[in-house]
């Protein structure tokens, strides 16, 4: 057993498998060959090398961003009176970078100050008396600390005291439609400036095309000015596949996206930005929606401290920027070829595995495609007198196995020879067994070899006496007269 598995492990490490090339005329085969080839073809040429430019090292991109916004709008809300809202007012935060909102909407709560008032019924429940409301504590959603006393904060309803800013907010009533609808005409200019260090190129959104004056007047529009850095963001918003309207209300999210895919073996001008606007917010969902925070404007009057507090709902604006700048090398563009290349064998394996297992001659496709051959084997069980006729007809004397074979193959054939030697089809082609300059070394050294036989035999007296004259000059004059 165990010699038969050491033999097994041997055979395995020390066997060499070489290809045997096989011509196969066949309509079938031959069209899925070439048109596998013709597949891999395209898409080494059309995919790699036109589309994604495999030839090319790729730059990764640095950038930099700042915004500016401009727009007016007016409120007038009961306890605030008119008022004029700009840039200063509705950008948050002021300085504008590649994340900023811009408020649309806001419940606004005048004249607060520190003082004890009624807590609300949903923040703390509703208490009964004094010992419902613990001193020096406060709820998740409460808006101070109570002070232990149970109040009224209706004429039906009961809830804890509490030391905060007073009068508390109500945030329950969201203005509608929303205070600030001439939002939608408000313009942002983008500055986008962005580099590729390994290339040394170093480019801006504001592009050759735009001036001064361009600047003053344009309004982008994807198709009319594609390259314009100033924005409507009604435009925006409805690129994005939302209604302003109805993101002013509670607010919302909205992705603009720089792009920069540049290939920098054209000239530098050719580098250009492409914008693309994406609603980030998800629409289906019914907890949390919008957007929203609180800040507080705090003055003093008569003495006291007060403030007004602002629940904001606004349209943040997330600006990022993607790019690459793609050059050429000759190491990618080398190891795509190479790459293509091997892809090429997908024909060949496709094609054996249907001439080897699925068509219907695959038996005997497999018997003239593999051989064994062992080192002192002196029959070749494979050859066919097919094989033979191929020697005649390229020139050369068969071999003694082919006659041999043939001999014994050129009676009536029975089922058996059949199956093992089926009939040759014109649809292969063999190299011969043996070539003419194979028979003519065969020959010369079976000559060399006779002749050296022959001067070895002539020369072996000569041999055997030189070696005797060697053995004996060793010896002592006493030993040599005994063998004397």
């Amino acid at each position: 057993m165990s010699q038969n598995l050491m033999k097994k492990i041997m055979l395995l490490f020390f066997e060499y498998d070489t290809p045997r090339m096989v011509l196969v005329r066949d309509k079938k085969v031959g069209f899925t060959f070439r048109l596998i080839q013709l597949c891999v073809l395209i898409y080494v040429v059309g995919w790699v090398f036109i589309y994604e430019r495999g030839y090319q090292t790729v730059d990764g991109i640095v950038s930099s961003v700042s915004v500016k916004l401009k727009g007016i709008a007016f409120t007038n809300v009961s306890g605030m009176g008119p008022q004029i809202w700009d840039a200063a007012g509705y950008v948050f935060p002021a300085q504008g970078d590649n994340s900023f909102v811009v408020m649309t909407n806001f419940i606004a709560t005048p004249d607060q100050k520190l003082n004890n008032c009624a807590e609300l019924p949903d923040a703390a429940g509703h208490c009964s008396s004094d010992s419902d409301c613990r001193q020096g504590e406060f709820t998740k959603r409460g808006q101070g600390v109570m002070t232990g006393k149970c109040i009224n904060f209706s004429n039906t309803i009961k809830t804890c005291e509490i030391f905060s800013w007073c009068p508390v907010e109500i945030d329950y009533i969201i203005p509608k439609p929303p205070l600030l609808r001439a939002a939608v005409n408000f313009t942002l200019f983008i500055k986008n400036s962005i580099a590729f260090p390994r290339s040394h190129v170093f480019r801006r959104n504001l592009v050759e095309t735009i001036t001064s004056n361009t600047l003053k007047s344009c309004i982008y529009h994807k198709t009319k000015a594609p390259l314009c850095p100033v924005f409507r963001l009604g435009y925006i918003v409805n690129e994005s596949g939302q209604q302003f309207d109805k993101i002013a209300y509670k607010g919302g999210t909205v992705g603009i996206r720089i792009n920069w895919d540049c290939d920098l073996d054209w000239p530098v001008r050719f580098c250009i930005p492409v914008y693309t606007f994406h609603a980030l917010d998800d629409a289906k969902s019914n907890i949390s929606q919008g957007f929203n925070f609180r800040f507080a404007k705090y003055y003093i009057e008569n003495g006291i401290r007060k403030r007004t507090l602002y629940k904001v709902f606004g349209i943040r604006f997330d600006i990022m920027i993607t790019g690459k700048g793609g050059q050429f090398d000759i190491i990618p563009t080398m190891t795509m070829i190479g790459s293509g290349v091997g892809i090429f064998g997908v024909a060949t394996v496709i094609c054996d595995l249907l001439l080897l297992h699925i068509l219907p001659k695959r038996k005997y496709y497999k018997k003239k495609k593999f051989k064994n051959a062992k080192k002192n084997s002196q029959k070749d069980p494979t050859t066919v007198p097919g094989d033979m006729e191929a020697s005649q007809r390229e020139g050369c004397p068969p071999s003694p196995d082919e006659m041999t074979l043939a001999n014994a193959t050129s009676h009536e054939p029975s089922e058996k020879s059949m199956e093992q030697f089926p009939p040759r089809r014109s649809t292969l082609t063999f190299p011969p067994r043996r070539s003419a300059l194979t028979s003519i070394m065969g020959w010369f050294m079976e000559m060399v070899s006779s002749v050296t036989e022959k001067q070895m035999k002539n020369l072996s007296p000569l041999l055997i006496t030189s070696r005797r004259i060697t053995q004996y000059k060793n010896l002592s004059p006493a030993k040599l007269h005994k063998v004397r």
